[in-house]
């Protein structure tokens, strides 16, 4: 025996089937799609204490630290076609008593520059760490020379140092791929 409620149910379900409105399907709009991902990547991230930028061996002062990384997304034939503006950002923390200057070269499996990113991180103190934020926007313009890289090199410089140099340089980094296909 089937309840009075259910019947009630199942009527009420029936009308607005049987009601509701279906607008025509234009389907010559599926032509005009383009999806719009966004993309973020870990790029880099180190950890320098104060004593690397000495040589160990002879404790002399070392100017210049440099760490490569490989990029095996952005210099796809695919993603050329597609990438609208790559963002990278870059978070600095700094507890060492210096100013750096950071540069972020990239390059071709042949080591051929083809981009170039320059930055200042401001001194800190180990009880006052300064956090320097830089943020740089690539266009349209630039992209192709960026998209022909396959590694990027990081130079970090420092003006000078010494054996009672304490602290960190940290850095966490990210880029933000924009990319837009045409179906």
């Amino acid at each position: 025996m089937v309840s009075p409620d259910f019947k009630f149910y199942s009527f009420v379900c029936i009308v607005l089937l049987l009601t509701s409105c279906i607008k025509e399907t234009d389907f010559s709009q599926s032509e005009d799609i383009s999806l719009s991902p966004v993309m973020e990547f870990n790029l880099i991230y180190f950890d320098i204490e104060a004593p690397k930028f000495l040589n160990e061996m002879e404790g002399e002062e070392l100017i210049t630290v440099r760490d490569t990384t490989a990029l095996n997304f952005i210099n796809g034939t695919d993603t050329r076609e597609v990438l609208k503006k790559v963002e990278f950002f870059f978070d600095f923390t700094n507890s060492i008593p210096r100013i750096f200057a950071i540069t972020f070269d990239f390059l071709t499996e042949e080591n051929e520059l083809v981009y170039s990113l320059n930055t200042i991180v401001f001194p800190g103190s180990n009880t006052l760490p300064r956090q320097t934020i830089f943020i740089k926007e690539i266009a349209l313009q630039d992209l192709e020379q960026l998209t022909m890289s396959t590694k990027v090199v990081s130079v970090v410089t420092i003006p000078a140092s010494d054996q009672e140099l304490t602290g960190n340089l940290n850095l966490k980094s990210k880029a933000t791929y924009y990319l837009e296909i045409d179906l």
